[in-house]
């Protein structure tokens, strides 16, 4: 027996916490991660980098391909096996051979929010705290006996990139306290309240689109759980799709999408309006409200569906 660690590990909690158990000199036998997808924004550091730079050998076979992985982690018998923010699951047959338990760091107060895009979800209701939750893999996902928990507070104007950097750091504090108890094989496990649990599943980028007969606070919310570095919300003006970045509730009525004012751009919702500060039409780099953008726009134009005419 190796009684050494095997991670399945990607993104930010992955690079952190691998970083973090390399830099304890923890025994990382191997490291399963993910090819980067083509055209994805790549906003966090690279696990399979790390890990080659640590002399860690690293795989890109996904487990579902075939028996290979379990060949490759049966032959390490590892101690412990650790999920960082692995995208897929991890079929029980590989979790069994560590001795001392498969455990995964997922990113929500466990049983609230399992699922996928946990701190978009988060983001997007509205909550003022989400964490990390280390717990027992299973069958089910994210179902399994929690070994412990890592709050961390959202801030009313940060969006969901604002608190993906912060569960990093969360991680890491969860992992230095339970990691030699997970060694030895006596980390604390209680069982999740399934009365509490709600699950939620993968987001698209369409899944952006505004609707502007919700309120203004979810409008806002929404513009928060998806901004940079994910896809983006966005509504049609005048036929063209108008990515809003950043947004806050603003005084003002009217019918739902109706351009109140250009400068600053607020629009209606169906309770209150918002305001748009930093917008720019699709395509167009994120970091600055494009001024041809506010040219384009009248007040009493209504905004909606792409490709639409949009009229007073």
């Amino acid at each position: 027996m190796s009684g050494g660690i095997v991670v399945f590990g990607y993104s930010g909690v992955g690079y952190a916490c691998l970083d973090f158990l390399l830099g304890r000199g923890e025994r990382v036998e191997a490291l399963f991660t993910h090819e980067d997808a083509p055209g994805e924004e790549l906003w966090f550091g690279s696990c399979a980098k790390l890990a080659a730079d640590r002399g860690v050998p690293v795989y890109t076979i996904e487990p579902a391909d075939g028996p290979e992985v379990e060949r490759i982690v049966a032959d390490i018998a590892p101690a412990l096996i650790f999920s960082f923010y692995y995208r897929r699951m991890i079929p029980m047959a590989v979790l069994g051979h560590a001795t001392h338990g498969a455990f995964n760091m997922h990113g929500s107060l466990l049983p609230k929010y399992r699922g996928r895009a946990p701190v978009n979800w988060a983001v997007l209701h509205g909550e003022r705290e989400t964490g990390v939750t280390l717990h027992v893999m299973t069958k089910r996902a994210d179902a399994g006996d929690i070994v412990d928990a890592e709050p961390v507070p959202i801030g009313p104007d940060e969006t969901a990139g604002d608190v993906m950097e912060k569960l990093g750091p969360a991680a890491v504090r969860l992992l230095a306290r339970q990691i030699d108890a997970l060694k030895e094989g006596r980390a604390p496990r209680h069982a999740q309240d399934e009365r509490k649990a709600s699950y939620f599943g993968g987001r698209r980028p369409e899944d952006g689109r505004i609707d502007w007969t919700a309120s203004a606070a979810d409008v806002v919310n929404l513009v928060r759980a998806v901004a940079w570095p994910y896809p983006g919300a966005f509504t049609g003006a005048g036929g063209r799709r108008l990515m809003v970045w950043r947004a806050r509730t603003a005084e003002g009525s009217g019918a739902p999408g109706t351009v109140l004012g250009v400068a600053p751009l607020v629009v209606a919702a169906d309770e209150g309006a918002v305001e748009l500060s930093l917008f720019g039409w699709e395509g167009e780099p994120h970091d600055a409200a494009s001024a041809a953008v506010r040219g384009a726009l009248t007040p009493g134009m209504i905004l909606g569906a792409d490709g639409e005419q949009e009229g007073r």
